[in-house]
Formats: structure tokens, sequence, C-alpha cells
């Protein structure tokens, strides 16, 4: 007896199913309905992409821009004012010993404030964040070394006021701890913060070029979805995707234009204020310690060969070797600028003559009188004319600072209101791409 054994009837394969559904979604997307509903999403998408990413990118540069002024300038200032304290305090303490006995009232008190303003000033520097960052090694060090300074002064007063010839000896002390170890890290520290402020200005700066290549792109899928629907429908307007094309237009514009602008305030704030700043503040440190130099000349009574070497070097530096430049020479500067380093350098050229004079008086022994050439209150005396060149020197930079804040408050106002703009903007662009083709769909159905 024969067995008929039946055949298992074959299976289709597994994948036959996901093909014809693929099949069957690509024939939904062939005819115009289909691919109109795909030019809605990607117009949709391509929308919210450029909207966020203008939004985003707007904020992030108005953030960074803030952190420039805010942040980075404050420290940078707060840096140039600790330095600035920090020469004058040892130009004032070498002035203070000079008078013998009881210093001044005023000199006493100018030291005090220098004092008192180079730690707050390092407290801001240390607090702003400049202390985690390049230059927490500077602040460490200056913050270790500021009472050693002082104790040393302290000690130098009180055996002056005594009369007792070691207080030289610690005054000359307490003037190397300041110039080789405080006045070092201070420029460090400066260095440190105006570098942060320059990286902060470029990254504020920087073109929006992801948002602006996103919003060209809607421009030309916009573009070629009309002119699709121009060659099907026979129609050259369509108000919807025309809105839609104007606002990515105005979003573009609006991102290029605003973050040009911001960028060119943002370098004139450099150029036309911090830049000048530091040239100024090195001028006014470099007087001030040719200052103190001339001052401690004396103290050393005969011993001071080499702080009237280094006066020398820092009056060179100030105004040139002929006394007719240096970093006084103004150079490209604005007109207030320009007038207040023309009268520094004038007073700059008449302290160096008196100068000499002192010296001369020093050098024939009448030792008496070049301290009073020095320290005097008289009109031509050093000092006098030493604080003529510093409040000019102040004057400059006083006007450049306020030249870094408005050019910096109008990279901000640049940005001002732009993440709104844009972000409605970018909602006008799809509602009216969506819109538009919505009233095309419609008359297939």
């Amino acid at each position: 007896m024969t067995t008929l054994v039946r055949e298992p009837a074959t299976r289709a394969p597994a994948a036959a199913p996901a093909a014809r559904l693929r099949r069957r979604a690509a024939g939904r997307f062939r005819g115009t309905p289909g691919r109109l509903v795909l030019a809605t999403v990607a117009l949709v998408v391509l929308g919210l992409a450029t909207g966020v990413a203008g939004v985003v990118g707007v904020r992030q540069r108005a953030d960074l821009v803030d952190g420039a002024v805010a942040r980075s300038g404050e420290l940078a200032v707060a840096a140039q004012r600790l330095y600035r304290a920090l020469s004058d305090a040892d130009a004032t303490a070498a002035s203070a010993f000079l008078t013998g006995g009881v210093e001044p009232a005023t000199l006493r008190e100018r030291y005090q404030t220098d004092i008192a303003q180079a730690a707050a000033a390092l407290a801001v520097v240390s607090g702003g964040g400049a202390g985690d960052g390049r230059g927490a090694n500077a602040v460490a060090r200056i913050a270790a070394q500021l009472p050693v300074y002082t104790g040393l002064v302290e000690t130098a007063r009180v055996y002056n006021r005594q009369g007792v010839p070691v207080g030289g000896a610690y005054l000359r002390e307490a003037s190397g701890v300041m110039r080789e170890r405080l006045l070092p890290a201070a420029q460090e520290l400066y260095t440190a913060v105006s570098e942060e402020l320059d990286e902060a200005r470029g990254d504020a700066g920087a073109f929006p070029w992801f948002a602006v290549a996103l919003g060209v792109l809607t421009i030309a899928a916009l573009v070629v979805v009309q002119r699709f629907l121009t060659r099907r429908t026979n129609r050259v307007f369509n108000i919807g995707l025309v809105a839609a094309t104007v606002a990515a237009v105005a979003v573009v514009l609006w991102l290029g234009v605003s973050a040009l602008v911001a960028a060119g305030r943002l370098e004139a704030s450099h150029d036309r204020g911090s830049e000048e700043v530091a040239r100024l503040a090195d001028a006014r440190i470099a007087a001030l310690q040719a200052r103190a130099d001339e001052s401690l000349t004396l103290v050393a009574r005969g011993n001071g060969q080499a702080f009237e070497e280094d006066y020398d070097k820092m009056m060179d530096r100030l105004a040139g070797n002929e006394r007719d430049g240096g970093l006084l020479v103004p150079g490209d500067a604005d007109g207030p600028t320009r007038e207040a380093l023309t009268a520094a350098l004038t007073e700059a050229r008449n302290w160096d003559s008196a100068h000499q004079q002192v010296r001369k008086l020093d050098n024939d022994g009448q030792y008496a009188q070049a301290v009073t050439a020095s320290v005097g209150a008289e009109q031509t005396s050093t000092a006098t004319i030493a604080n003529r060149l510093d409040e000019r020197l102040a004057a400059a930079i006083d006007h450049n600072s306020e030249n870094f804040r408005q050019e910096a408050r109008g990279a901000a106002g640049a940005l001002s209101g732009a993440d709104i703009g844009i972000g409605l903007l970018a909602a006008l662009l799809v509602l009216g791409a969506a819109a538009g083709i919505q009233r095309r769909l419609a008359e297939y159905r």
C-alpha cells in the first residue's frame, strides 16, 4: 500500500511583507500630493532647525558679550588697578621715608589707600574666577607676599621715626620684594586676564555660520518647492510660501547683520578701549616705578646707582631715549587721549629736567636740598610734576575705559531682541510654508 505524503506549502519569504509596505509607501509619495506632503515635512523641519539654531546662537553670543564686559572686562580693570596700586604704594613709601621722622599725613594716607585698593582688587580678581584659571599662581604669590612687603615697610617706618639708619635697609628690602615678586606676579595676572578678555571677545564676535547655513538651505528649499508648484499648478505665486521665503531671508539677514555689527563693536572696544587702556596703564606704572627709583636713590645716600639706572630705564620706556616718544606717543589715539598724552609727555620732560637738578644737588653734598627738590610741595619738585603726569594718564585711562564700555554695550545692543525676533520669524516661516502647501493639497481631495 502506497502512502501519499503531502509536500508542505512553500512559505513566502519573511521580507516580502516589508517590501510590499515599502513599495506601497513609495507609491503614495510618487504623485503630486505625496510629494507635497514630503515638501511640507522638509520645510517645517528646516524652518524649526533654523529658528532653534538662530535663537540659541544669538543667546549664546549675547551671554558671551555680557561675560566679556561684566566678567572679563571687570577682571582686566581690577588686575590693572592692582598693578597700579602696588607700584604707587612702593613709590609713596619711598617718598614718605625721605621726609624723615613722622611722615606727612597725606603720604601715609596715600600709602594705606594703595594697600587697601590692592587688597580689594586682588579680592575682585580672585573672586571673579582668575584665581582658578591661568592667573591662579600669580594670585597666590601676591596674597602671600603682600603681607611680607607691608611688614617690611612698617619696620622701616618705625626705625625711620627713631632716626636709626637701618630703616633704609628695610625699605630697600621691601622695595626688592615689590619689584622682584609682587610686580612680576601682578604683571603675570594682568596678562592672564587680558588674554581671557581677548578670548571672550573673539568668541562673542564669532559669525553664526551654522544657523546662517541652515537659513540659506531653507531658502533654497522654499524656492525649489515654489518652482515645483508653479510647474504643476501654473500659478506663479503662493502667498504662504512667499511669506515663508520673506521670513527666511529676514532670519538670515538678521543673524548675519547683528553678528557683524556686534563683532565690529567688539573689535572697536579693543582698538579704542582695552588696547589703549593697557598702553596707558603701562605708561602710568613705568612713571610710578621711576618715581620710586628716584626716591630710593636718595634713600641709599650714595649707594643708589642701581636705582638711578632703573630710573633711566623706566624714563626711556615712558618718554623715549630723547624724551620725545616712548609709551607717551599718541599714535592713532582719539582726540582726548592725544591731548592727555601730549600734556603727559611735556610733564615727563619737565620731570626729567628737575630730576637732573636733584641728582646735581645730591652729588654736590646738598642732600637736604635734594630731598626738598624731590618730595617738596613746590610746583617745580619732581613729586609735584610726577603727580601731574599721573593725573593726565589717569584721565586718559578713564576716557578709554568708558570707550570700552560704550562699544561693548553697543555690541550687546546689536543682539538685543534678536532671539525673540528670529523666533517669531521662524514661526512665520513654518506656518507660511505649511499653510501654503496645505492649500494646494486641498485641491487634490
